[in-house]
């Protein structure tokens, strides 16, 4: 029977298989363990740091000829004092085995700049690469990969002065030259950027294509404190990403308020400014559609009101931990946006336990919404729910995960609002029983994804979710 079947067919099926049986299938046989190898074209690694892990890997990725997506993982070990070396030799053993990776994620330590060109000469169709990169920073070595319009840098402190120098003057290139070039990225990703850090003028002068722009724990943007450079990027940039980066936000507000028109997604994270936010949500000139805020301490009433004002188009709005939020806020911008909203996140706002009502309201003004999430509103209580979801329906994904005050009713309420519903998240919601789970999801005909503990799942559900394709997951 096996013989029946040619090889281009069997890795067919293999590339259809789900991740949680493919890999059963390279026991049967050993023409099946090499045509599932070589089916394969995306591998995620996680190593460890040890002398056997480079020739291990260089054994491994010689099964897979075929691999387009790579992720290594080295977790940091305090007590290994692996360098440069270490990651140079894993990423020549990629540069070496995967010439036909689109995708690199390499997070298995700093990496020198010679090993990049290697891995340029080797991978040139490289779309998307993320790496880990040791103080100073040099950049210009992106040059070497045409084809790249994903970068995800993060910096960490290392070895690597003495080889930075040397590849770049190899190039005609240094540190603190004027020159430009027209790079194709369209994403760009930082994390761990300090406040003297320099090297990064050059590259924001050279990407202007730029659509994504994030920044991770930075305390600057590499420009020596300058945001002279940093303005020249901004001017397509659709969504900007800040996660605990208080130092910079209020700087690259201000510049995205001045220079940013295209802008359509923010999101801020743990750390944030009260003066820069309202200064933003009061200037800026673009057409925001999403915000996505989580500043327990930053965000206050007058800033919904600045949003409310000024940025009625929004399509999705999430926030989290806004402790200093109250209904007049929320009921403002809801009044402002109401027509167009088709997601709202309230998770972990105690203005929704605080103010009895206020979900009501929300509801009436939000009755296009598609997506709605309450988790970790432990006080919730059915009533407050059922008032909302009267309105809302439309909803096609339902998040209520940690709603510890929700019980059997908040489902019956759920099935009877919500016809369209296809995905429900209520794990963690200690009120609700088996009982009730059955009754949903054995009478909602569109439902595709519940997310709730296994103990809760009966006999009966299973077996209907099954037949349905519905997937419960824990």
């Amino acid at each position: 029977m096996d013989k029946l079947l040619c090889d281009e067919l069997v890795q067919e099926i293999f590339q259809r298989l789900p991740p949680s049986t493919s890999s059963s299938v390279s026991l049967v046989s050993k023409r099946w363990l090499y045509l599932y190898r070589t089916s394969k074209t995306s591998l995620s690694l996680r190593l460890t740091p040890h002398d056997y892990t480079i020739p291990s890997l260089s054994s491994l990725l010689s099964h897979y000829p075929f691999l387009s997506s790579l992720s290594l993982l080295l977790p940091p070990d305090p007590t290994t004092t692996k360098s440069t070396t270490f990651a140079d030799h894993l990423l020549l053993l990629v540069s070496s085995f995967c010439p036909q990776l689109h995708s690199l994620r390499f997070l298995a330590g700093p990496v020198s700049l010679s090993s990049l060109t290697s891995l340029s000469a080797a991978c040139t169709q490289l779309t998307y690469l993320c790496i880990n990169l040791s103080r100073p920073l040099f950049l210009m070595w992106i040059l070497n990969f045409p084809s790249l319009k994903e970068l995800s840098i993060l910096v960490c402190n290392g070895e690597g002065l003495e080889q930075a120098v040397d590849v770049n003057t190899e190039y005609g290139f240094c540190a603190d030259d004027d020159s430009d070039a027209e790079l194709g990225l369209e994403s760009l990703c930082l994390s761990g950027i300090g406040a003297d850090d320099w090297g990064l003028g050059w590259l924001w002068r050279s990407c202007r294509k730029l659509k994504k722009l994030q920044f991770r724990s930075c305390e600057g943007i590499g420009d020596g404190g300058s945001f002279s450079s940093f303005v020249r990027c901004l001017q397509g940039v659709q969504e900007v990403e800040l996660r605990t980066c208080r130092t910079i936000i209020d700087g690259v507000l201000v510049k995205l308020a001045e220079n940013c028109d295209s802008l359509t997604s923010l999101l801020v994270y743990d750390g944030g400014s009260r003066e820069g936010l309202l200064r933003f949500f009061s200037q800026s000139h673009c057409n925001l559609q999403k915000l996505d805020l989580r500043l327990p301490l930053d965000l206050k009433n007058d800033h919904l009101l600045a949003v409310a004002m000024n940025f009625r188009s929004l399509s999705s709005l999430k926030l989290q931990s806004c402790c200093l939020v109250s209904g007049e806020g929320l009921r403002a911008l809801g009044a402002a946006v109401s027509s167009g909203l088709e997601e709202l996140a309230l998770v972990n706002c105690d203005v929704v336990e605080r103010e009895p009502g206020l979900l009501s309201t929300l509801g009436q003004n939000f009755r296009q919404l598609r997506k709605l999430d309450l988790s970790y509103n432990e006080m919730l209580v059915d009533k407050e729910l059922a008032s909302m979801l009267v309105s809302c329906n439309y909803l096609v994904d339902l998040r209520l995960r940690g709603c510890k005050g929700l019980t059997n009713a908040a489902m019956v309420s759920v099935f009877k609002s919500c016809k369209y519903l296809e995905n429900v998240d209520i794990i963690r919601c200690c009120g609700i029983q088996a009982e009730a789970i059955e009754f949903f999801v054995l009478n909602s005909p569109q439902l595709r994804q519940v997310q709730v503990e296994q103990s809760k799942i009966s006999d009966a559900a299973k077996t209907w979710a099954s037949h349905k394709f519905i997937e419960a997951v824990a």
